[in-house]
């Protein structure tokens, strides 16, 4: 009977481990999709400021 409930102790550990393995590479998943979004906004952010800078792009300073 001990042996049997050693078992069961070893398989939850087992499964907690490998439930806890599963939320942290979810967790990575989320933060590196988390970091691509802020690094795609920054490129577009410093896209627009370089054609405002150079007056090329979306919206043209042109004063007379």
């Amino acid at each position: 009977m001990q042996v049997s409930s050693s078992n069961s102790s070893t398989q939850n550990v087992n499964d907690s481990q490998t439930t806890s393995t599963g939320v942290m590479k979810k967790a990575m998943q989320v933060q590196e999709q988390q970091m691509q979004q802020i690094l795609d906004s920054a490129q577009k952010q410093s896209q627009q400021m370089t054609a405002q800078k150079t007056g090329m792009g979306g919206s043209l300073n042109i004063t007379a």
